[in-house]
């Protein structure tokens, strides 16, 4: 079985993405990593060709800015990556570059991968995910963050990258994919106030043009975390690759876990969900086999 790891990054030192810990996580399990470096601002390059691995390889590339509409630029630049994945790879393991593997996952994920390797049904493989907020001991428990998405798919080159990289697609039908249990854990809401702050306009000047980031995106030097509807503490462990990073965390985030900023209808779900296990009216991108 040969695996294959894609991921794509721009200005990575700029806005603290972690990415060397999201390639780290996954490079047990990968026989080459296809990164796709985008024209940054900073030492991201320099960042990734220090990884001490000799499965790293760097296409480098040039992000469409103009491009400013439902986040499509991030898409393209993981169908660039994943274009690049080697022809005889069984399976193509996708991590962005706020996602990080636990290591303990390791064996689960491979498990599944030669289990269905030659099931030419299976076309991908959903994790779980945590979305850590604010700081490293609170994760988001309410509708808005998606519990579920797939990130290994089939060596398929029809398969491409859906809307704004979320998910993926092929000719527009969703993937059929097996769940496992393993979960992702997405750090894009760690980061320091400012640094948040400053990524947050870049962020949106995917999807919206400079009136619209103007009218609702402040004007301020940090990033206001108290902004949430709900959060929960997080009370495992956090993957190794991430603790050096942790360690070096210099601001305070503290949230009263038992606060909940809901219109009714929103509690109401909430309440439904927590007493059953269930997401009602849940948006899936994929289709469970």
């Amino acid at each position: 079985m040969k695996v294959s790891g894609f991921t794509f990054i721009r200005n990575a030192q700029k806005f603290d993405y972690p990415i060397i810990e999201a390639i780290g996580s996954i490079l047990p399990l990968c026989d080459e990593m296809i990164v796709c470096a985008g024209n940054s601002d900073d030492g991201t390059r320099k960042m990734i060709e220090a990884i001490p691995s000799e499965k790293v390889k760097i296409i480098d590339s040039v992000w469409d800015d103009t491009l400013r509409e439902g986040g499509c630029v991030l898409a393209q630049e993981t169908d660039k990556a994943f274009a690049a994945v080697a022809p005889d790879a069984d399976w193509a393991f996708y991590i962005q570059g706020d996602e990080v593997l636990h290591e303990k996952y390791i064996p689960i994920v491979r498990q599944a991968m030669e289990r269905y390797k030659d099931d030419k049904e299976v076309e991908g493989l959903l994790f779980k995910y945590l979305h850590f907020y604010g700081s490293y001991d609170y994760v988001g428990d309410s509708r808005t963050w998606y519990r579920h998405e797939i990130r290994v798919v089939r060596n398929n080159k029809a398969i491409r990258s859906y809307r704004d990289a979320q998910g993926f697609r092929i000719d527009g039908r969703k993937l059929r994919v097996k769940k496992i249990d393993a979960f992702i854990y997405h750090y894009g809401w760690v980061k320091p106030p400012k640094c948040q702050q400053a990524k947050a306009k870049t962020f949106h000047s995917m999807w919206h043009d400079d009136t619209w980031i103007e009218r609702h995106i402040p004007d301020v030097d940090e990033f206001d975390y108290s902004k949430i509807d709900s959060l929960k503490l997080f009370e495992g462990v956090h993957p190794q690759v991430m603790q050096e990073r942790i360690s070096r965390m210099n601001w305070r985030f503290t949230f009263d876990v038992t606060q909940k900023k809901f219109p009714l209808k929103d509690r109401c779900l909430h309440w439904l969900e927590q007493l059953t296990g269930r997401r009602w009216f849940e948006y899936k991108n994929y289709r469970i086999i």
